[in-house]
């Protein structure tokens, strides 16, 4: 299920957080409802960090991550870095990148398998990317936008791309990432989509705006329904198995 909230009146709040099946980083700051909304759905499986990169509080657009590995940019302070390290589960990788393109999470589109990279970035940035976060790297524009990481989100069952993303270019996606895709909003018709939106493969939280069809179409293409209901399922058999010992 989708969890509407805000940051402080703002409903970009995945620009203030960062969002995977392995950890979730949320900008310090904040109004304590907004942690509480991340910590009641997620603190029984990962852990929500506090935390800002370089002082300021866009750590979802400077930094991007999956299950493998979190990429923070070379204006990150060496106490924010030492605390981002101390509080993420073992096997994460961390990578401070020297990249001019310092906003990595507006370059970055990724799950834990495959990347779609801005055609600007570094061969080394490339390789760094492929390396720290164990996925395979594609070039590629979003309805002609080059920043990837701001016009699509997607987790390991599908993505949401920009609404004027072509036909055409919406099976070329869907192909290199290997998920289905959809073009659709967020925020009551906002196509910045990474902005407003944050998924992993069991969660999503978006921007107070959103509306309950724009809802529908995001827990559809995420199949975040689906896990709920497996989970659940697991949860009763368990119980089941308890009883009959």
């Amino acid at each position: 299920m989708a969890t509407r909230c805000q940051f402080e009146n703002s409903n970009d709040i995945g620009v203030f957080a960062k969002l995977t099946s392995n950890y979730c980083l949320v900008s310090i700051g904040a109004s304590e409802n907004f942690y509480s909304v991340f910590e009641a759905d997620l603190a029984p499986y990962i852990q929500v960090i506090h935390t800002s990169i370089a002082g300021t509080r866009i750590i979802g657009r400077v930094t991007a991550g999956n299950k493998n590995g979190l990429l923070v940019p070379n204006n990150i302070t060496d106490s924010e870095l030492k605390q981002i390290r101390n509080s993420l589960p073992d096997g994460v990788k961390v990578k401070v990148m020297e990249e001019k393109l310092s906003a990595l999470g507006n370059c970055i589109a990724c799950n834990d398998y495959v990347a779609l990279i801005h055609s600007d970035l570094d061969k080394d940035s490339e390789e760094i990317i492929s390396d720290t976060l164990g996925v395979e790297c594609f070039r590629t524009t979003i309805a002609s936008n080059a920043l990837v990481g701001t016009y699509m989100v997607m987790n390991n069952q599908g993505g949401l791309v920009h609404p004027l993303t072509s036909v055409e270019e919406l099976d070329e996606l869907a192909s290199l990432v290997e998920i289905p895709l959809c073009a659709g909003t967020v925020n009551r018709g906002s196509d910045v989509i990474a902005a407003g939106l944050l998924v992993n493969d069991y969660s999503a939280f978006c921007g107070l705006d959103t509306t309950s069809t724009e809802i529908s179409v995001i827990e559809s293409i995420f199949k975040l329904n689906e896990v709920k209901t497996e989970s659940k399922d697991n949860e009763m058999r368990m119980d089941m198995i308890k009883d009959l010992k």
